[in-house]
């Protein structure tokens, strides 16, 4: 399954092909994103909570930490996640919540997901239909088996972005260390590269193309032989960098330090740089 589907090729699924659709609206500074599910949402839809569901609690590891498995596995069949059932995730801003769902159900070993290119936004836009009713799907049968994608504790963020490409997906006065609106320190991982969650979609929302992607990634200081990671605040947008690099074509995912810079500032021993420059 490619890593991206369009409004019109969802719309055009048959009843019998239909795939499990995860809502994982979610915003920083809020509002919930289960107010705007209730409000309306794609038919079909089952709300997933990022903060309950899509991570553990914040701790020692971060803001978002990866969720326990057993926990994602139960949370995942309550929503009608199956193995062998392909599963949709839309968000409603520049698809990086969506990617961290994206990302999640394939490190649990779920290889049928995509995001929804432009997410709720591109729905309406385009004419689909919503709904108020809250569905009660069958429960799902997904075995959550972690490790189809590949992690990266600090220490091998920390080599990587001297051996080959770690990307920052924070914005760009975030990872200058111009401002810091949530995490101990400001700054970024010495060597790592800013590429902003942002810049991976255009005005419209939807992704950029394959080849708009590729020359961005090239441009960055990527080769197809080098090895490529990924982080950001806290392991969510990092992930719509894994995403953005598969959609440009390159084989091998990237590797994502889950824990990003929530994990790394906790830590007065680690380096921050600053400035614009890798550092």
């Amino acid at each position: 399954m490619r890593p991206l589907i369009t409004t019109a090729e969802l719309a055009a699924l048959p009843a019998g092909e239909r795939p499990a659709v995860l809502d994982v609206r979610w915003r920083l500074g809020g509002p919930p994103g289960a107010e705007s599910y209730r409000d309306g949402h794609l038919p079909g839809a089952v709300f997933v909570d990022l903060d309950t569901v899509l991570a553990s609690p914040p701790g020692e590891g971060g803001r978002h930490p990866l969720p326990d498995p057993a926990d994602l596995q139960r949370e995942l069949r309550k929503a009608g996640v199956s193995t062998g059932r392909p599963v949709v995730v839309y968000d409603d801003a520049d698809g990086s919540v969506a990617a961290r769902a994206w990302w999640l159900l394939r490190w649990a070993g779920h290889q049928e997901v995509a995001v929804l290119d432009g997410g709720y936004a591109a729905w309406i836009a385009d004419g689909g239909a919503v709904t108020a009713e809250v569905p009660v799907p069958e429960s799902g049968d997904i075995d959550v088996v972690p490790g189809s994608m590949p992690v990266l504790s600090a220490d091998e963020a920390a080599g990587l972005a001297r051996a080959g490409v770690l990307f920052d997906a924070r914005a760009r006065a975030r990872y200058a260390g111009e401002t810091e609106p949530v995490d101990p320190r400001a700054g970024h991982i010495p060597g790592a590269v800013n590429a902003p969650s942002a810049e991976h979609v255009g005005a419209d929302g939807r992704w950029r193309t394959p080849a708009d992607l590729a020359e961005r990634f090239a441009a960055l200081g990527l080769r197809d032989d080098a090895p490529a990671g990924a982080y950001c605040g806290s392991g969510v947008t990092a992930s719509s960098v894994v995403l953005a690099l598969e959609v440009a074509g390159r084989a091998a995912p990237a590797a994502l330090y889950a824990g990003s810079w929530s994990h790394w500032s906790r830590d007065p021993a680690r380096p921050a740089a600053m400035g614009n420059e890798p550092g």
